[in-house]
Formats: C-alpha cells, structure tokens, sequence
C-alpha cells in the first residue's frame, strides 16, 4: 500500500479515559481516523511502522511512560511525528523530548484551534517521513541490483576517482571499468553522475 492509498491515522494513548474520548471527539469531527489506546504498551503491540499517522502521548501514565515510548519508538525507527500533553509543565523535559524528534508539546487544558492546528501540521510531517521511508527503501532495492564488483567501482565513482583510477584500484582494465560503470547507470536506471551520486550517497547516509 502506498502512502496515497493509506489511511492516515491518529493514534491517542492515554491513560486518562476522559482526555481519550475528548480527543477522539474532537479529531473525528475534524475529519481524522483515530485510534486510542490506554497505554504505551498496547499501542506498541498493533502499530505497524508503515502507518501514516500522528502520535498523541500522555508524558506521564502508569507503565511505560510517554517519554519511553518515544524511545521505543526511535529504536524502531519509526517515521512517526509525535506530540506529548501533560498536565506537569517541564519546559526541560520538552526541550529533551523535542530534541529526539517530538514535533509539540502541549500542556492540558490545551487549546481546541491549537491541537488542530498542531495535528493538520504533524500530519504533513507524517506523509513526507514516510514518502523518505519509501524512497530509502526503493533505492536499497535498486542497489541491491548491483553485484560485488559493480559495487566496488560505485563506491570509487563516488569518492571522485577516474576510470584510470578505479582500473588501478581493482586491478582490471579501463574497458573493465567503463563496462562496469555503463552496467550500474542501466540498472539504477539513471543516466548522470549527479543522480548516481544521489543513490549512494542516501545509502551511506542511512548506515
């Protein structure tokens, strides 16, 4: 499924009943799907990392708090906005969780226009982490195209090094290397340096 064709989602965990359905309320009624649960841990057990949605995290609740779902949640690398509410106002407890990625921190009784505001501009987040998250998969699969030896005149081409260069490196021919060099253009299907350079470079940036 592609992110055109998936259902964006707002996932509310909260241990607080009430703060649940008031915010399911309001998020339904401005258009949203929404999906609650009363802690971290059940969320954790249904998401799907593919989901484009929008988290909505208690900071403190019973069990694996907000913070540390947010943890969770990095180590899952997952491309999924955040934006914790409490009613323990930390301003260096935001700064830290904003720094790992959060996108706002609001505080309760929080502001109807505010929330809106905040989760119309998480879910744009939403759909380009997971529009990065496709790309990086799909040029994996491309790469994964290349055999042992193209790959190893790829990371040469990359580094700037000339076809004399590269012939010297591998110890083959420079006939060799451009035969190489036209075989990887075909098989990533790009047809300038620039593009190839892109390719590899988001490769070595995801490592």
């Amino acid at each position: 499924m592609t992110t055109s064709q998936a259902p964006s989602t707002i996932f509310i965990v909260d241990d607080d009943e009430a703060v649940r359905d008031s915010l399911r309320w309001l998020l339904e009624a401005n258009g949203y799907h929404v999906r609650a649960f009363p802690g971290a841990e059940a969320f954790l057990e249904v998401y799907n990392p593919s989901e484009v949605g929008v988290l909505i995290a208690d900071v403190r609740m019973p069990g694996m708090s907000g913070l540390e779902l947010q943890e969770a949640l990095i180590a899952r690398k997952a491309p999924l906005p955040i934006v914790f509410i409490t009613g323990h106002g930390d301003v260096p407890m935001a700064v830290s969780t904003m720094k790992k990625g959060a996108v706002d921190f609001l505080e309760k009784p929080f502001n109807e226009a505010d929330l809106r505001s905040i989760v119309a501009n998480m879910m744009a987040h939403a759909i380009e982490r997971v529009h990065q998250a496709e790309e990086q998969r799909s040029q994996q699969a491309v790469l994964s195209r290349l055999t042992a030896r193209e790959h190893q005149v790829l990371e040469r081409i990359v580094a700037g090094r000339l076809n004399k260069q590269i012939a010297g490196d591998l110890n083959i021919s420079i006939k060799t290397v451009e035969a190489h060099r036209a075989n990887i253009m075909e098989k990533l299907e790009v047809t300038t340096v620039a593009d190839l350079m892109k390719i590899a470079l988001a490769k070595t940036e995801e490592a």
